[in-house]
């Protein structure tokens, strides 16, 4: 494994979430364009922030994972227009899920199990939070570690998990501290509470996502 690359700026991380995206849930269009992937970058649905990134920045960005050997020119393509593939596979050997889980967090921050799982089904389906929390743990537990879990923000009963590849997030707890303290920022919650509220994050997360493709078919049907 390499050094952990804790130096990427927003729009690497947004370029590499979104080759790794694009591989999985389009691979008949696979790898991309410059264009192609600045228009992955800056889609307005499963994005967060939304970003306006120009084909310049992009190209920036690309220069600078394939200095980290993480995405770069496509090997072994003989199309007439250069395309773009991610390299995160060789880099870390992850598993699909852990490869879905980055994935994520890199195209859309800090979120919670009940998030993740709902957000990552076009690319790994996950059948209980249990398995979501496995994958997490796997990422937290490799040395350099590529995932923290940060403390519950008030009035919430979950916490959220961050990526690394940027660098420290600030307020990161031990991930003991989320299995010890079930009561932090709140009143203690029984696993079936915890059940209940993971299953209504992933269908808000779900009808979200209906909806953002139904905005994006009819921005595309009306141009």
């Amino acid at each position: 494994m390499p050094e952990l690359p804790n130096v990427l700026t927003a729009a690497q991380a947004r370029v590499l979430g979104a080759l790794v995206e694009k591989e999985i849930t389009t691979p008949d269009y696979y790898p991309l364009s410059l264009s192609a992937l600045m228009n992955a970058c800056n889609q307005r649905s499963n994005r967060e922030p939304v970003m306006d990134l120009d084909e310049d920045a992009v190209r920036q960005a690309l220069h600078a994972l394939e200095d980290l050997r993480l995405a770069g020119p496509a090997r072994g393509t003989d199309s007439r227009v250069t395309k773009y593939e991610h390299w995160l596979g060789e880099a870390f050997n992850f598993s699909r899920a852990e490869t879905a889980l980055i994935c994520v967090l890199l195209l859309r921050g800090p979120q919670t199990p009940g998030e993740l799982r709902g957000r990552t089904e076009r690319m790994h389906r996950f059948d209980e939070i249990s398995d979501v929390m496995g994958g997490l743990q796997k990422l937290m537990e490799r040395e350099p570690t590529l995932v923290a879990v940060l403390p519950r923000q008030p009035g919430t009963k979950e916490s959220r998990y961050a990526h690394l590849l940027s660098g420290p997030v600030e307020s990161i707890v031990q991930p003991q501290q989320a299995y010890a303290n079930p009561a932090a920022a709140g009143g203690a919650i029984s696993p079936e509470q915890e059940g209940r509220i993971a299953q209504l994050e992933m269908t808000v997360a779900e009808l979200r996502n209906e909806v953002a493709e139904l905005r994006k078919k009819i921005e595309d049907l009306f141009g």
